[in-house]
């Protein structure tokens, strides 16, 4: 369909009269960014069929990215700069009278993830349409996002995510695409007309699976892929006959319960039955989409599934879908009628798993006494995957009882996911060179001596579409004058900048970009917080998920010393600097929201004390989300990845302050170690331990956090403020919580897990050789350009290239034009 400005104004102005009866001038901008939206998607749905029938015509292999979640954020802006239509609407909105940034503005992040690993997804799905890979998504259409955060007296709060409130015009609902998932239940035992055994599942609740699809837009071609959600619907529905009976919360118990798997991301499941909501979301999506699979494959070559593999992909990103390697093999057991041979010769080279977590507590692992009621057959087909799993471990392993116990996916009463994962796929890879190391040396060394060929790194990445060219319009603009716009689909292509690291044009032109981004954030923090902040001031920031590991509370606890010294002495010589923070914590964590209610302390008190002259500002900017990163990330001279050496697999906020321009403090953990080796060390700020520091620590059991205390200069004051009352916690003693779990260990655990107090000093020590660095601003300018320029192996464009190539087989497909 060829664009045309005029027909696009008409089909903004009809959509605006049939959806709600209104002229321009009568609309909401609400209504007018739903309009605009509908009249884009008009543009879409060509490219969408064509690409469906392409990828069946041409019988292409395809990939299907199953995830918990995935972070889009706002869907309008992204698909107009894919679909190159961006100057165009704002064009036909400015005739209009309305402004584009208005009309944005008005949409809702979707709530359909939380953190890093939900935004990978979602820059998976970018990066596979952009680059003509047939590759889709599957998840869950939450009707309410994990929550909206609010701060109340310095506590989080959680409210509703209400995402859909105002509908949501980038979905389509297929009521021609609806499975049956089953629950519970007996088993009973058949035989068919020749004697062989088949199991069916009787006496279960049974739940209906909704489909929604969103186009997933490639940049600047003809793909259109999809990401398929499914919502949850009872099968009964309503009872009108208990309703007139007058029970009337028993006639909607049944729809209720079932729409409460699809209600809301992330459940809290520190007890059983959100433990049990959890499984039911994960096996609910998983058979579903198995169940689409299966059909869409049976639609082109019947019940032959030899080629099942050589068509078909499955990532499992995390260990939240991998229940669907048993429930493939149901459908194909029990459904397909295969042998237990095939169908698992199959399944395995069906299935590849990424790890995302060094983490032993993230390696999911489900309660028999939960997993098995819920799903009797899958459990049954788990323990028979396991059985002969341990008659090749006894092989290998002859008499090693306890590698075999170890290494069981089932035992102490749990099933191991993380374990399954890894037996039922042909790959295995973690998200950074570091992470990868730790799995195959450390964490899953077992597992990598028994499979060394399944094991494999791949680094994650961002899109600079969106991240970039949207989120940072004027500086994707200085960079398309200088080098072409080729680094729009081959961030490589950045590297060119840096015949620009001497010429002062250039740097004083970055230097007033980056100014013009931090007045915006000023801007911003003002209308939002009521907080003045100096956009001439080091804009020092911390964004992502609330977790000790994360160490938001070393950067608190730098913060509350550097006020102490300044009230000791105002005059101190330090470079302006504020502090801005943004994280979720979840619900059931009591400690990450007591570390929120800290910052929020500190900032209270640093923020009205009128005898710092504004040296510092603390910041805690609520409801950290997508559309918020778009402000923050360009407007960051600071990006503090602090977690403890070893602990973080990856990160990928990393690589968006990267290619913004602002630059790393951070201990050698997850993809900093990339960042330094492609930028240089001199342009990051390292610190701390390593990650072999680290592990040789915990193996000795010899590290004490009391002689960091009574030993580091104003560290034993900053400890004790948080126990005698300097930062007010509402009398709630969560200060003292956190306090004791640095010195004395909380809830079993050994004292500072995550290693803050011996962190402390080299912390402190870097930040002020930061801010002496700082003031040389021509120097700063070269070290962000620097950043920019070696950017480019962080694109999720490359990592799926190499997930394509070396894990899933697929490859590029035209799409032709099937519309006369």
């Amino acid at each position: 369909m060829v664009l045309d400005k005029a027909e696009l104004k008409n089909s903004i102005l009809r959509k605006l009269r049939r959806q709600y009866g209104k002229t321009m001038e009568e609309a909401h901008e609400y209504e007018i960014y739903y309009a605009v939206s509908r009249a884009t998607l008009d543009y879409v749905v060509e490219k969408w069929y064509n690409t469906k029938k392409t990828y069946a015509k041409k019988h292409a292999k395809q990939i299907y990215y199953f995830s918990a979640e995935f972070l889009m954020g706002r869907y309008l802006g992204n698909n107009l700069i894919n679909l190159q239509m961006n100057e165009v609407i704002k064009e036909t909105l400015t005739e209009l009278g309305i402004d584009i940034n208005k009309v944005e503005d008005q949409e809702i992040d979707a709530g359909l993830g939380n953190g890093g690993l939900g935004r990978l997804a979602a820059c998976f799905l970018d990066s596979m349409a952009t680059l003509k890979l047939p590759g889709h998504g599957y998840g869950l259409r939450y009707k309410y996002g994990m929550f909206e955060q609010r701060i109340e007296n310095g506590f989080q709060v959680e409210y509703p995510d209400n995402w859909t409130k105002y509908g949501d015009p980038w979905s389509i609902k297929r009521l021609d695409r609806v499975f049956e998932v089953k629950f519970g239940g007996k088993i009973e035992v058949h035989r068919d007309e020749v004697g062989k055994e088949y199991f069916k599942r009787v006496d279960t609740e049974n739940v209906l699976a909704v489909a929604y699809d969103v186009p997933i837009i490639g940049y600047g071609n003809d793909t259109v892929n999809t990401l398929r959600l499914w919502e949850a619907r009872s099968p009964e529905g309503f009872d009108l006959n208990l309703f007139n009976s007058q029970k009337y919360l028993m006639a909607s118990e049944k729809a209720v319960e079932a729409e409460d798997i699809s209600r809301v991301l992330y459940p809290n499941d520190t007890e059983k039955d959100g433990k049990m909501l959890r499984l039911k979301q994960q096996f609910f999506f998983t058979s579903a989409s198995l169940q689409d699979i299966v059909r869409r494959y049976k639609s082109i070559y019947g019940n032959d599934f030899s080629k099942f593999h050589e068509k078909v992909a499955i990532q499992l990103n995390d260990t939240h879908p991998v229940v669907a390697i048993p429930e493939l093999m149901r459908i194909f057991l029990d459904y397909e009628k295969l042998g237990w041979d095939e169908a698992w010769l199959i399944c395995k080279k069906v299935f590849a798993y990424t790890n995302h977590t060094i983490l032993s507590e993230a390696l999911e692992k489900w309660d028999i006494s939960l997993f098995q009621p819920l799903l009797p057959r899958i459990y049954q087909i788990v323990e028979e995957i396991n059985r002969r799993f341990m008659d090749e471990l006894n092989a290998r392993y002859n008499g090693d009882w306890q590698k075999i116990q170890y290494m069981s996916i089932i035992g102490n009463g749990q099933i191991r996911m993380a374990w399954l994962a890894i037996v039922g796929s042909h790959k295995v890879n973690g998200v950074a060179a570091l992470h990868t190391e730790i799995l195959k040396h450390s964490e899953l060394k077992d597992w990598y001596d028994l499979y060394p060929e399944k094991f494999l790194n791949k680094t994650n990445g961002i899109t600079q579409r969106r991240w970039l060219l949207k989120a940072n319009p004027e500086l994707a603009e200085m960079i398309t004058e200088l080098i072409g716009d080729k680094w729009i689909t081959d961030l490589y292509e950045l590297k060119k900048l840096e015949q620009f690291i001497e010429n002062d044009d250039v740097l004083n032109r970055l230097t007033e970009i980056k100014f013009n981004n931090k007045k915006k954030l000023a801007e911003y923090i003002k209308e939002t917080t009521g907080i003045e902040v100096n956009p001439n001031s080091i804009f020092d920031v911390q964004v992502k998920r609330l977790h000790e590991y994360k160490r938001q509370l070393l950067n608190i606890l730098h913060i509350m010393d550097l006020y102490n010294k300044l009230k000791e002495n105002p005059l101190l010589d330090i470079e302006p600097r504020t502090f801005i923070f943004g994280a979720k914590a979840a619900a059931g964590y009591r400690r990450a929201k007591g570390i929120i209610k800290l910052i929020n302390a500190v900032a209270e008190k640093v923020n009205n004390d009128t005898d710092i002259n504004d040296k510092i500002k603390v910041v805690f900017l609520e409801n950290y989300r997508v559309s918020l990163a778009e402000k923050i990330f360009p407007a960051a001279d600071v990006s503090e990845q602090i977690s403890t050496a070893g602990k973080e697999a990856s990160g990928t906020g990393n690589m968006k302050f990267m290619l913004n321009g602002a630059i790393t403090i951070g201990t050698l953990d997850g993809a900093n170690v990339e960042i330094v080796e492609e930028a240089g060390s001199e342009n990051e700020f390292i610190f701390g331990l390593k990650a072999n520091e680290v592990e040789e620590l915990q193996h000795s059991n010899s590290y004490n956090p009391f002689e960091e205390y009574n030993n580091v200069e104003g560290l034993k004051k900053v400890i004790d403020q948080l126990g005698d009352g300097t930062y007010d916690d509402d009398h709630t003693g969560i200060f003292r919580e956190l306090q004791a779990s640095l010195l004395y260990g909380a809830e079993g655990s050994r004292p500072d897990v995550y290693f803050l107090l011996k962190d402390f000093d080299s912390y402190r020590d870097t930040q002020i050789e930061l801010g002496k660095a700082y003031r040389d601003r021509r120097n700063w300018a070269k070290k962000a350009l620097k950043n920019i320029a070696n950017a480019g192996k962080f694109s999720s464009d490359r990592t799926i290239m190499e997930y394509a190539n070396e894990i899933w087989d697929v490859h590029p497909v035209e799409i032709e034009n099937y519309i006369d």
